[in-house]
């Protein structure tokens, strides 16, 4: 069975998507785990878009990398630069993936919007999940 760590910033929107959106496209056929450069906390708006597409996170929690650093990965996926730029090494031979998605946590506007911003994230993260699922099984 194959093991995948996701990384972002803060472990609290992208990699938390990531993880969810994973172990539904992976299911039975790796162990997934998210971290973050740092601990944000769970938001609590990626929890409901989550629950709007059918996923509860509400139980994930923020974790930081530091708490991986005895496991060895198959695949390490970044989803922000912020974390392929400050990642530390991790004495690792897996194979690194990399996709930039703007965080949702920044945006800006009435709560509408930002809410909007947060689907926008949400369905490409899926999108790409689904993608390296397909490629990895």
């Amino acid at each position: 069975m194959k093991r995948i760590l996701v990384l972002c910033t803060g472990n609290s929107c992208r990699s938390q998507m990531a993880e969810a959106y994973l172990r539904h496209f992976a299911v039975g056929r790796a162990e997934i785990f998210s971290a973050g450069i740092e601990c944000h906390g769970l938001n609590s708006r990626a929890v409901d878009i989550m629950q709007e597409d059918g996923f509860d996170i509400s139980e994930h929690r923020s974790k930081n990398l530091l708490e991986f650093t005895e496991m060895t990965f198959d695949y390490i996926i970044t989803v922000c630069d912020h974390a392929q730029e400050n990642c530390p090494h991790l004495p690792s031979k897996a194979t690194r993936l990399h996709c930039n998605f703007p965080d949702p946590a920044k945006a800006i506007g009435s709560a509408s919007e930002i809410l909007n911003e947060f689907r926008e994230v949400r369905n490409k993260i899926k999108a790409y999940c689904n993608k390296i699922a397909e490629e990895i099984f």
